[in-house]
Parts: structure tokens; sequence; C-alpha cells
């Protein structure tokens, strides 16, 4: 039996019970639910949010044909559930980012976020137009799924820490909270890595079962409430320059839709992919003043630091070679990130620093 099946067949029934259980309201509304999960706790700043846009615009632009029922993590399933629970088919479709899930394949990190890897506006040129979508239409069939981009956190903070970082060895036996592979680079350093879903991260930090955190950036940082624990906080970090949050269906269930539901679903997650990214970006820099006038201190790491981080990264990057799947990715995403990269420093790049240097900012 492949994969595949196993999962459609196993925990709470499979599909014949999670379409049993929506068959009445469907009928009873004249339009077809579709449970919608994900990783995120309801309220998480930008995240839910995003997570929200998706499930309201969908509804809108089905034009009452489809009937989006968002359930935060926890609600139906868990935060880290929510991958198995719509390949099985037990929901619908999810919301999230797929780090998480590096247990299911490595390739999942190239969709997600790898260290040093690509801004948001990299990831989008990879994926639209230089093989990022062929290529998860090879790797997310296996587990019976359909993914598309839908959100961006923009580059995430390095995080929040009891004490400052001087150099590598201050990582040795830090407990600290960081998933994907990110988290495994920590490791590296000699970090007890914890990986915790958002929701848990704040007790888990007033409570010191781990002594620092990443989350995101200022605007959720300032939300979630870490700066009521600590006050050092180092806003760039080298894991997550832009990590790409997807919108994901079961394939049975996306094959079911008419054209026009599933360009409803493929036209909210492009548009809400921008406007995730800008809900962040308009934020950020506010919340970064407020934290900085109730005290906290703002950090960045030395250059020490980024050094073993960056070797490191490498170790973890070239671990998951033998799987040809990843490594196709691989070879992909860097073709595309040196590419996007060498122009954006001759443009970009170049403009920013000398904008900012006349304009004083």
């Amino acid at each position: 039996m492949d994969r595949r099946s196993f999962l459609r067949n196993s925990a709470l029934g499979g599909t014949a019970a999670a379409a049993s259980t929506l068959a009445a309201p469907a009928i009873a509304q004249s339009a077809r639910t579709l449970t919608f999960v994900t990783t995120w706790g309801r309220g998480l700043a930008g995240v839910h949010d995003s997570a929200q846009y998706c499930a309201d615009s969908i509804n809108a632009l089905s034009d009452g044909t489809l009937n989006v029922d968002l359930r935060a993590a926890g609600e139906l399933v868990g935060a880290f559930e929510v991958f198995d629970a719509v390949s099985a088919g037990q929901a619908d479709m999810y919301h999230g980012v797929d780090y998480y899930f590096l247990g299911q394949h490595p390739a999942l990190s190239f969709f997600s976020q790898i260290p040093f890897g690509m801004t948001f506006m990299e990831f989008n040129n990879w994926y639209y137009h230089q093989g990022g979508m062929e290529l998860a239409e090879e790797l997310y069939p296996i587990f019976g799924l359909k993914a598309f981009p839908a959100g961006n956190t923009g580059p995430q903070s390095g995080g929040w820490f009891a004490n400052e970082i001087n150099g590598p060895e201050d990582f040795q036996g830090l407990k600290f909270r960081m998933p994907g592979l990110g988290g495994q680079v920590l490791g590296k350093l000699g970090a007890s890595v914890q990986n915790l879903p958002g929701a848990e991260v704040y007790q888990a930090l007033a409570s010191g079962a781990i002594d620092g955190t990443e989350w995101i950036g200022p605007w959720a940082d300032e939300s979630a409430g870490f700066q009521e624990i600590t006050n050092i906080y180092y806003t760039a970090g080298f894991h997550e320059p832009g990590p790409n949050l997807n919108l994901v269906v079961n394939r049975d269930v996306w094959d079911d839709l008419t054209p026009a539901q599933q360009s409803a679903i493929e036209q909210t997650a492009r548009a809400s992919n921008i406007w995730t990214m800008t809900l962040f970006m308009a934020n950020n820099s506010s919340a970064l003043q407020r934290l900085q006038a109730g005290g906290v201190q703002v950090r960045e790491f030395p250059d020490s630091v980024w050094d073993a981080f960056g070797q490191a990264a490498e170790e973890v990057i070239q671990e998951s070679m033998d799987d040809p799947i990843y490594a196709q990715c691989y070879d992909s995403y860097m073709e595309s990130l040196r590419s996007s990269a060498s122009w954006i420093s001759r443009s970009q790049g170049t403009f920013s620093e000398q904008r900012n240097r006349v304009l004083g900012i």
C-alpha cells in the first residue's frame, strides 16, 4: 500500500468519516464546506490574519459555492498535525509553514525556508518563473497534496535572549526555540533546540523551559509579549530571510472542485502572498520603535557568530543531498538564488544604500 493510500485510510476513519461529517452542512447551505486547519493559534498577529484572509477571500471569490470553515491550531488538530490531517483527508486544506514537517520530506525546506536562503522577492522569482512551481508539483503529490504560496513574513528576527551573544560558544547548552533547518544549525553550535508551536512559545519562555526564542519580527513579537520576559533582542537572523507560508489542499478535494472554485483558491493564494508580506512590513518599524521606547535593547550578532552560522548551515543543508528530489530542488533553488541576488545587489541593493545615505535614514 502506498503512503497516500495508507494516510487516507488511517486515523479518524480517513476521508469517509470526514465526508460524512461535512455532507449535511454542505447540502443544507447549497455550498461545499471545506475544513481549513492551520499551524497558527487563533489571534497570532500576521500569520492567523493571513489564514483568515485566505478563508474570507475564497468564500467571496467562489460566489457562494464554497464555505471555508477556518479552524486555528488546536481547535480540530494540533499545529504540527495539519500536514497529515490534510494528506489523510481528515481536513480539506491547511495554512502553515512547511518546515514544521521536514520529517515528512527534507525538500519541504525549499518551499518554506533554508538558512541563508531566499528573500520574499527571490523566492517568488524562483517559484513562478525559474522552476520552483514545477518542483512543487513533483513533491507535494507524493503526499496527496496541492500547494500554493500564500504569504510571507519577510526577514525574521534573530530572536530574544536572556543574555547577550558575544561568540558562537554562547549557544552551547542554550535552550532555544527555533524550528526547521535553522534549529538544526543551532544544534550544530551546541544549543538544545526546541520546536514549539507559536501559541506555546510565550509560556515556555516565561516559565524558563526555554532560554530564548525566535518568532517572526517586531510586530508579531510585540503582540506575543516577549518583551515582558526579556529585553535583549537581535533584529537580524540567518534562519528565515523570507519564509514562505503555504496554502495546501488535499489533492482529491482539489481534483473534485470546479475550475471556477480552483481558480478562487489559486487567486486567493496569490493575493494573500502579497497582502501578508505587506502586512508585516507595514507594521514592523513602528513596533520596533515601541519596543525600544519600552526598554528593549536591540543587538546584532558579531561577525564570528555569523561565520559560525554560515559554516553550520552549509553542513546542515548538505546532509540530505542523497535524496534525489531534495538534490534537484537544491540545484534549482541555488541557481535561481545566485541569479536573483546578483542583479538585486547591483540594482536595488546599491540604490537602497545610496538613498538611505542621501536621506539620512
